[in-house]
């Protein structure tokens, strides 16, 4: 059986005990989907372990072994050109899909729900100090914080003046570098066999707890943002993959489905990056320069889920309070909605906490992000899912572009 298959039928088989628990209640089933939570956390923690590692190794092999420092500034460009694009169009799907499906929402039961909301959010950085985050005094405790975009800051920096060495000194931190990530994609072969396990003891204690609660009263707005995210995928990234990099739509979603359920089942784009750079490696051909530079930039910058959902969460937030949007607040709105998207901090639900400046800029009281911080967690798996595939559609259009084609970006 290969290994996504069981990851897939893993996860399933989470969902449904957990649903079953919630729906019956009863004592064993819910004891034993809580008792799996900790089999769920070492998994996380074993792919934690290894993503700082292998971020750093093979993201300084693909800007060392770039050469040309044009070269690498091009494909940085192109790759935020591309995260930049997506998003902007999945603000606007967002916007969209919420729109037509506001008729089907009872806004009596989404005004209880917002009466009775009292989730605490928690406090972002100022645009300022995101700025000066990006610079990290020591790289080694952004390395331990956890903190990828200090520590890609750092490692393109490093990258980039080894790159100016002599040969042999570069040939010698570029061959230690690849031995190393060589280690750490075994490690990942091993990690990945756990991965069923993994996401069924994620997936079952969750849906115990929420079960179908959660939708009750907001079921429209989940539902429209998961049609928003199916929409995008369809019309957006396959289509693009298929034009971009001549890869067939069921071939690409084959090779994404691992990357796709690990994010998924741990909601975040970190904890995928080993699968993948063992996507691009394997199934999608990717160069490992352009995968090794695409790959831990995407899993950082690039948040079209989010902003999807975020989309969304606007037109429905202003439906309910009652709040008009001007037709000349619409383009703020879709601007600083995609904005906030690409700079989610790293703190929980942070695409619920952000999306606060584009409420501002059409005058949605903020109250609403509570609301939203109820019903997150299932939105929150789909859209990370979504962020992962489009990582993926970024290295394999940008490595055809790059390399197949011969055409310089």
């Amino acid at each position: 059986m290969k290994i996504q298959v069981a990851i897939a039928l893993g996860l399933i088989a989470g969902l449904a005990l957990g649903i079953v628990a919630a729906a019956t209640q009863a004592p064993a089933l819910l004891a034993f989907a809580e008792g799996v939570a900790p089999i769920g956390t070492a998994f996380v923690n074993l792919l934690k372990m290894v993503v700082i590692p292998l971020v750093a190794v093979t993201l300084f092999v693909g800007v060392a072994g770039m050469g040309d420092l044009r070269e690498l500034g091009r494909l940085g460009l192109w790759s935020l050109a591309f995260f930049a694009g997506t998003t902007l169009v999945a603000v606007v799907i967002g916007m969209g899909v919420m729109h037509l499906l506001l008729p089907l929402a009872d806004i009596a039961a989404a005004q209880a729900v917002a009466q009775t909301a009292h989730h605490a959010a928690p406090k972002l950085p100022g645009t300022v100090d995101f700025l000066l985050s990006l610079i990290p005094s020591n790289p080694f405790k952004a390395a331990a914080d956890g903190d990828l975009l200090a520590l890609i800051v750092f490692t393109c920096l490093f990258g980039a003046a080894v790159a100016t060495l002599a040969p042999q000194q570069k040939q010698r931190l570029v061959e230690l570098a690849e031995a190393a990530t060589g280690a750490l994609i075994k490690i990942v072969h091993w990690i990945l066999w756990t991965a069923p396990l993994g996401v069924f003891a994620l997936a079952a204690p969750v849906t115990a707890r929420s079960g179908l609660a959660v939708l009750e009263s907001l079921a429209v707005f989940v539902g429209a943002v998961l049609v928003g995210l199916a929409i995008f995928v369809a019309l957006v990234y396959l289509p693009i993959v298929h034009a971009g990099a001549r890869i067939p739509a069921t071939k690409f979603l084959s090779a994404a489905l691992e990357s796709q359920m690990i994010a998924f089942s741990t909601t975040s784009s970190a904890t995928a990056i080993p699968a993948m750079l063992e996507a691009t490696d394997g199934p999608l051909a990717v160069g490992r320069e352009t995968s090794s530079f695409v790959i831990p930039l995407g899993a950082t910058l690039n948040r079209a889920g989010s902003a999807l959902f975020q989309g969304a969460a606007l037109i429905f937030l202003a439906w309910l309070y009652r709040v008009p949007i001007p037709a000349g607040a619409i383009g703020a709105a879709i601007f600083a909605t995609a904005l906030v998207s690409i700079t989610v901090a790293s703190v929980p639900s942070a695409s619920v906490i952000t999306l606060a400046p584009a409420l501002g800029a059409v005058g949605v009281p903020l109250d609403g992000l509570a609301v939203l911080l109820g019903v997150d967690r299932i939105p929150d798996m789909f859209r990370t899912a979504t962020n992962v595939t489009g990582d993926l559609a970024a290295a394999a259009v940008l490595d055809r572009r790059l390399k197949k084609d011969g055409t310089p970006l």
